[in-house]
């Protein structure tokens, strides 16, 4: 997962040095070399400046997730709807991208009654 973010931050450093369409159209080795470049510079910044950029691009990639998931409203809700019904846990766990409480809650309910797992898989759903 850290990799990640320190992946993310020089992808953020990248795209701060240049522009994200330039960044697209360029050849593989300039794409290479301003890599390079910005992973250079991320281990030039101290240790305090190195968090903040990982918060920055923790940041970033919430947000990103966020636009993602609103851009894939219509269809989706209805197969996950569908999926609720069916297996209230494992349209939770879809719908949230990650094991956490909301997808804990639904297996309880689900285990306990079956019913009101169904229901709160739809409330987690369409909320």
């Amino acid at each position: 997962m850290r990799k990640f973010f320190t992946f993310l931050s020089f992808f953020m450093l990248l795209t701060s040095a240049a522009n994200v369409h330039a960044a697209s159209t360029i050849n593989p080795e300039e794409f290479q070399k301003k890599v390079a470049e910005a992973r250079a510079e991320f281990n030039s910044l101290s240790k305090k400046d190195k968090k903040m950029r990982l918060k920055e691009a923790k940041k970033l990639a919430k947000e990103y997730k966020k636009t993602k998931k609103a851009e894939g409203d219509g269809e989706s809700k209805v197969l996950l709807a569908i999926l609720a019904i069916l297996l209230p846990p494992l349209a939770v766990y879809l719908h949230e991208d990650e094991i956490n409480k909301r997808f804990w809650i639904s297996v309880i309910l689900t285990l306990l009654f079956w019913i009101p797992g169904v229901i709160y898989a739809l409330i987690v759903i369409f909320s």
